[in-house]
């Protein structure tokens, strides 16, 4: 992911075909060794074709795919609100133990 990351940037940045010194020196910038033959794979496989088309081809494919999960978020989120009760009843029993203090005399009395 790294490498296609890399590939992007510049793309994005107006090298229109990076080259994979181009990616290993922008990946040495942020401190990432690189590995040219998976450098060399990427380029490879992109030879020839526009990024932008790639990602809305992508971006089709996905749509196609199901998300599901969605009705059980509602779970978590009511399991969530239970603990922020029991902690705001765990501090107004707190608070009530230290009002407890004022016994009729004071540390410096």
């Amino acid at each position: 992911m790294k490498y296609l990351a890399a590939y992007l940037l510049l793309t994005i940045g107006g090298n229109a075909t990076p080259s994979a010194k181009d990616i290993t020196a922008l990946l040495a910038t942020v401190g990432i060794e690189s590995e040219s033959e998976r450098i060399e794979s990427l380029i490879a496989q992109l030879k020839g074709k526009d990024v932008n088309e790639l990602i809305a081809e992508g971006t089709s494919k996905l749509a196609s795919v199901p998300a599901g999960g969605a009705g059980g978020a509602a779970a978590p989120a009511a399991g969530a609100a239970a603990a922020v009760e029991e902690k705001k009843e765990e501090k107004k029993e707190e608070a009530k133990e230290e009002s407890d203090d004022d016994m009729g005399f004071g540390l410096f009395d």
